[in-house]
């Protein structure tokens, strides 16, 4: 019997998510003026806990992803074990494009704390799509735009990064994302992936949620994805153990405890 999804719309959820997106924003800017002396583009140092390529071994990695997160004043997500994943796409972006670059995050939410992290480090081409989003919003120069990670529009090479954070398991075309997301990368640009992981899934066949079935990657599923992007011209950025200790992530909904995968590839052509 399939487990009904529950409301992802209701009147108090989405009073939640504006009052959570105001105050990150709100708190952004007024840390973006008061550190624009201190902290000038280029010297906010970079995340080092969080490699760029890797799996979410155990929960003592999320408390030392949390603590480098707070002693580099950048904002938390309301969720943990996002923070971990975060850090790493922080990392990969800076540290391979630098503060001038062009970024997409794909499938993004006003109240996700990427794009504000990197805001924080000065970039100013920012922007969020969602196929959610209705009319084109800014958060001071951060717009989130109605969009399909599959099929952005975006000119080709038009962008130095793309990050999609927990996205790509709810219903994603992996391999449209994947050859759009290479297209629309200059070479050299980065594309910075999260997702749901276990080396031993756990059956979501009858579980669904924000209107898609549940789903959590596999070892097969992993290596897949990351042929898959070789074959569009994007290459994985170190090294990948998809073994793991512990399952640190625990969706309370379901009952599900598992682990993040992040992945980051280079476009080399």
């Amino acid at each position: 019997m399939r487990v009904p999804t529950l409301p992802t719309d209701s009147l108090p959820l989405r009073a939640a998510k504006v009052a959570a997106d105001v105050a990150l924003w709100g708190r952004v800017g007024a840390q973006r003026t008061a550190e624009r002396t201190l902290l000038p583009a280029g010297t906010r140092p970079i995340p080092r806990t969080v490699p760029v390529t890797g799996v979410l071994h155990r929960r003592v990695e999320v408390d030392a992803a949390v603590h480098e997160a707070r002693r580099l004043r950048l904002p938390l997500h309301h969720t943990r074990e996002k923070n971990w994943d975060v850090l790493g796409a922080v990392r990969a972006v800076v540290e391979r494009c630098g503060t001038d670059a062009r970024v997409v995050d794909g499938g993004a939410a006003r109240y996700s704390t990427v794009l504000p992290s990197l805001r924080l480090y000065g970039l100013r081409e920012l922007s969020g799509i969602n196929p959610e989003f209705g009319r084109t919003t800014y958060r001071g120069p951060v717009a989130f735009r109605h969009g399909d990670i599959t099929a952005t529009a975006l000119p080709a090479g038009s962008l130095d990064a793309v990050t999609c954070m927990s996205v790509i398991e709810h219903g994603v075309d992996v391999s449209a994302f994947l050859a759009e997301s290479a297209r629309i990368l200059r070479p050299g640009g980065v594309l910075v992936v999260s997702t749901d992981y276990d080396r031993e899934p756990p059956d979501t066949s009858a579980l669904s949620a924000y209107g898609q079935p549940v789903r959590i990657f596999g070892p097969d599923e992993i290596s897949g994805v990351v042929d898959d992007a070789q074959r569009c011209g994007l290459s994985l950025v170190g090294e990948l153990d998809l073994e793991h200790r512990e399952r640190p992530v625990h969706w309370a909904r379901y009952g599900l405890d598992y682990t993040f995968v992040l992945l980051t590839f280079e476009k080399t052509g």
